[in-house]
């Protein structure tokens, strides 16, 4: 299996924006060693490593740890797509080793940014190198999103988290919406990942097994990647608990060829892993 979706952070280092004192469970360091039983006893044998701050010192951080662990297959890393000089710091990055992607963290900003000027010249050239690009949004940012893909064909690209709809609720139109006219664009993927944070802490299969059914069903088992979102999903589950609930939901719907597809295949060829 290939988890195509997980974390590392140092608490110390001082950049996770994100990380607020009623997080408290995720409030401390993560590691290589903290992983490895966890993937032993579930079958996992390659990782992408996924940032998760918004600074090129952390995307250089997971490179070094990547370098040095031999189950981490690459690092999906950001950079600053407003920066003048985005195409030169692609260039140094395309040349790091294990470097294999990026991804700005458009959760965390107005949906406006996603039609500034200097966000759409740096996706296209993204989409000129065919450089993988991985999509972290709400629900709200999906119009923006869209139409910034539609205007910028090419561009490889997954959904991480399902765009992180709340499944404590019912499903809304919005996103469901989104999900289909996403999955209508070319060559576009998404992850089954990040399900049991969105769904709350009495998360429930039941609860999560619609949304994951639409994804399935509008983007279909070729373009659906597993991935984890350790140790973000220990606020609800466990490792263990989160690679049961995909296979779960996903072995109901699909044959064992799919399945092995969505938990290591189709990761390893988005990713260009080989």
């Amino acid at each position: 299996m290939l988890d195509a979706h997980h974390h590392f952070w140092a608490v110390a280092r001082g950049d996770y924006g994100w990380m607020t004192p009623d997080l408290k469970p995720l409030l401390r360091d993560f590691g290589p060693e903290d992983l490895r039983p966890l993937m032993q006893a579930a079958g996992i044998t390659r990782t992408v490593l996924v940032q998760a701050a918004e600074t090129e010192a952390e995307t250089d951080y997971l490179l070094d740890i990547a370098r040095k662990t031999d189950f981490v297959a690459g690092v999906v890393g950001w950079m600053d797509m407003l920066q003048e000089n985005f195409a030169a710091r692609l260039d140094h990055y395309a040349a790091q080793e294990k470097w294999i992607g990026l991804r700005p963290m458009l959760q965390g900003h107005d949906p406006a940014l996603i039609a500034d000027p200097r966000f759409r010249t740096s996706l296209a050239e993204v989409a000129r190198r065919g450089v993988p690009f991985d999509i972290l949004t709400f629900p709200r940012h999906l119009p923006a999103m869209i139409e910034a893909l539609r205007a910028t064909p090419g561009v490889h690209a997954i959904l991480d988290h399902i765009s992180k709809p709340d499944m404590t609720r019912p499903m809304e139109a919005g996103w469901a919406e989104g999900i289909t006219a996403l999955a209508a664009i070319p060559g576009l993927h998404c992850k089954i990942s990040g399900l049991v944070t969105e769904a709350g802490p009495d998360w429930s299969a039941e609860r999560i097994r619609p949304f994951v059914t639409h994804v399935a069903h509008a983007f279909g088992p070729q373009r659906l990647v597993f991935g984890s979102d350790w140790p973000v999903c220990t606020l609800a589950a466990s490792h263990a608990h989160v690679v049961d609930l995909a296979r779960d939901l996903l072995g109901g719907m699909f044959g064992a060829d799919a399945l092995q597809g969505i938990f290591e295949t189709n990761g390893l060829r988005f990713y260009r892993l080989g």
